[in-house]
């Protein structure tokens, strides 16, 4: 998978829903799209989310999905297969 294959933008998502004329390419195609949250860029990540302004990776997408679960102090056993298979692939 090509590092230009893991960014996932929303702008992109919303544009070709909407069956507009693709956008020109821009600089970001080439260079690194960093998370906003943990600051990796997309060459380190399984997959990036582009939002207007915010980045967010795989992992820290998985992080926060993981804390809404768990702070309901016990996953369902469907949660924690799915959490479990997540963070088991990464470690590969």
């Amino acid at each position: 998978m090509s590092d230009k294959e893991k960014v996932v933008s929303l702008k992109q998502a919303r544009n070709s829903a909407k069956k507009t004329e693709p956008e020109a390419k821009d600089n970001h195609d080439r260079e690194p799209v960093y998370c906003s949250f943990c600051g990796r860029p997309n060459t380190q990540v399984v997959k990036m989310v582009q939002g207007p302004g915010v980045n967010i990776c795989s992992e820290c997408t998985m992080i926060a999905v993981q804390y809404l679960i768990l702070e309901d102090k016990m996953p369902s056993g469907e949660a924690q297969k799915i959490l479990d298979i997540f963070w088991s692939k990464l470690s590969k």
